[in-house]
């Protein structure tokens, strides 16, 4: 078998505190997604159709949830001879003593194993975006153009662009072109193609640009090492993508990403995607298949083996081991591994980490038949009290104690910890 010409770098290892709870216990990249499956399955999974077999994944946060899925890396058959997933934390040895300061310092600490390896491109991706995309394209693109670094970009609404790093690109086709500007969240965008955090590095010229980011005071790929490469006239390309893209950095945009699962034509399609998991994590693949008891309504909704409906569930997404119990609601949420929603209770526009029970006639989340208003969220391992009403917009700290819940009663945005 040949040695693999790509190496793959995902940055998966931190935490953003706009996922709140979420992200208490686990990385972003963790985050369960899609009733089975977490956010880095997606790039995991593109990385597998794409041929690309040889990955590394750049973990520094509560790494335990994302190793227990990784796993040795059969879900996505990256096991054997040349090829594998290697789970890369900080680490305190002769030459390195620190945490990682940023994605660019991350892969910087983790030299040795690059040059161990000494492909000829290294691609490096982020761990929590929901997309398909089939690398190759990319790649090709990439080494058409002998560049030292191309980067993909997806136009996004001027609104949202001040959110991202934001290119210019002189289209030489409708693939892409020479990148003329780059800037890191701008705070008057001049355009609105936003980075990908998708980049095709010539390995020598990574090893260059990391070595000499080494002496500045900031060390990331989009506000350091892309205009360092610019400044230096180096070839710079920019890869237009035109597919879905999903972006998971905020519970709103995590629920509204979540949704795009759902309807007739939904916009996320994980089974024509081709969408892999590791079934083991979770003893996911041991679940019995779902119930949907007789007056059980499943309406526009995702629900995995192992869901026990004898309620009604509509516009919502159930991970294996939630039990809606008979008379209870579910509507326009997400909740995760094991939740139970008991008789009775109402659950509206919540997203709930795993392990937590709802008790009889509880109200989470506000009425159902209100209009919009924020998305509130449970953290895992709480058992709230029949009768408790939680308002709209609001957080619940995981694992709180009985005498947390002696008031049953929570308004719109507050917070219970």
């Amino acid at each position: 078998m040949l040695k693999p010409s790509t190496l793959a770098m995902i940055l998966a290892g931190g935490r953003v505190d706009e996922l709140g709870v979420l992200t208490f216990y686990r990385p972003k990249s963790a985050v369960p997604f899609g009733g089975f499956a977490r956010v880095i399955d997606f790039a995991l999974s593109n990385l597998m159709r794409s041929g690309i077999e040889l990955v590394a994944i750049l973990s520094q946060y509560r790494s335990y949830s994302l190793i227990n899925h990784i796993g040795t890396g059969a879900a996505w058959d990256m096991i054997g001879r040349h090829r594998g997933v290697s789970i890369l934390p900080p680490f305190k040895g002769a030459e390195s003593a620190e945490w990682y300061r940023g994605s660019a310092d991350a892969v910087y600490q983790n030299l040795d194993f690059v040059r161990y390896h000494d492909p000829e491109q290294i691609l490096i991706l982020s761990g929590d975006h929901v997309y398909q995309m089939d690398y190759r394209d990319l790649i090709g693109y990439h080494r058409d153009k002998d560049a030292d670094l191309t980067a993909a970009f997806i136009e996004v609404s001027p609104q949202q662009a001040h959110r991202f790093g934001i290119g210019e690109i002189e289209f030489e086709d409708e693939r892409g072109g020479r990148l003329a500007a780059y800037v890191e969240k701008p705070e008057a965008p001049q355009g609105n193609l936003a980075s990908l955090t998708i980049l095709c590095f010539k390995t020598d010229v990574l090893y260059a640009m990391l070595e000499a980011n080494q002496k500045h005071a900031s060390f990331e790929f989009g506000r350091d090492i892309i205009p360092m490469m610019m400044q230096q006239g180096r070839k710079v390309y920019g890869y237009r993508y035109r597919g879905y893209w999903g972006y998971t950095r905020t519970v709103d945009e995590y629920w509204k990403t979540s949704m795009d699962l759902l309807g007739r034509n939904p916009k996320i399609n994980m089974e024509e995607w081709g969408l892999r998991t590791n079934l083991d994590h979770r003893d996911i693949r041991d679940c019995q298949p779902l119930i949907v008891g007789a007056e059980g309504v499943l309406d526009n909704s995702m629900a995995y083996n192992g869901c026990h409906v004898f309620g009604t569930v509509r516009n919502s997404i159930l991970f294996p081991g939630v039990r809606v119990e008979l008379g209870a609601e579910v509507s326009d949420s997400i909740l995760f591994f094991n939740n139970s929603v008991q008789r009775g209770a109402r659950i509206n526009r919540v997203v709930s980490d795993v392990n937590t029970v709802f008790g009889p006639k509880c109200r989470i989340g506000g009425s159902a038949e209100g209009a919009g208003g924020g998305i509130t969220v449970v953290g895992w391992n709480n058992h709230i009290p029949g009768g408790t009403s939680i308002g709209r917009g609001c957080t619940v700290y995981p694992q709180l104690p009985p005498e947390k819940w002696n008031s049953a009663e929570l308004a719109d945005g507050e917070v219970l910890r």
